[in-house]
């Protein structure tokens, strides 16, 4: 899953999922489904061996209504058309007897921050722990006094999609 259309992982076509969420927040001031696919690397290299690395990915959802004061949320960690339904179950009850006004959505910058480029491929783990061995040593050849040294490499890489009301 490094798609970047993450609505396409649930269990169900897109149009199931769009009419979910709108039928949800309808009533609503506000409030949306939150997908994200995320994942984590970090390395620790210590006295001149790795000490440590760990790797993880994770995938869910989050879904909000927003009803003047009151907000119903509830998520989960997996993309299915039955978590998606408890999850509307819950969000929902936030506007039982409640008729807001959905808020405009926000307006788009287009500004692009950030590649698509996932920073964990590349360079390779075993690239990694070589550069990390290059630090250890680079830092004993400086000065004859260092006499221990802890370097670290982490990355992270984060997939979004938000799908409003009104699409």
């Amino acid at each position: 899953m490094t798609d970047r259309d993450l609505i396409s992982h649930f269990d169900a076509d897109e149009t199931t999922i769009r009419d979910i969420v709108s039928d949800t927040l309808h009533g609503a001031d506000d409030g949306e489904l939150y997908v994200e696919y995320s994942q984590n690397e970090s390395l620790t290299f210590d006295d001149g061996r790795l000490k440590s690395g760990s790797f993880n990915t994770g995938h869910g959802f989050g879904l909000r209504a927003v009803a003047g004061e009151a907000s119903g949320f509830a998520h989960a960690g997996e993309l299915s058309l039955g978590a998606l339904k408890r999850a509307a179950s819950t969000a929902k009850a936030v506007t039982a007897g409640y008729t807001g006004a959905y808020a405009e959505p926000p307006r788009g910058t287009n500004t692009r921050l950030y590649s698509d480029e996932n920073p964990i491929g590349a360079p390779s783990f075993e690239e990694k722990v070589r550069l990390l061995g290059e630090i250890d040593a680079y830092l004993r050849e400086r000065d004859p006094r260092v006499r221990q040294v802890s370097a670290s490499l982490a990355a992270s890489h984060q997939v979004v999609d938000i799908l409003r009301a009104d699409g």
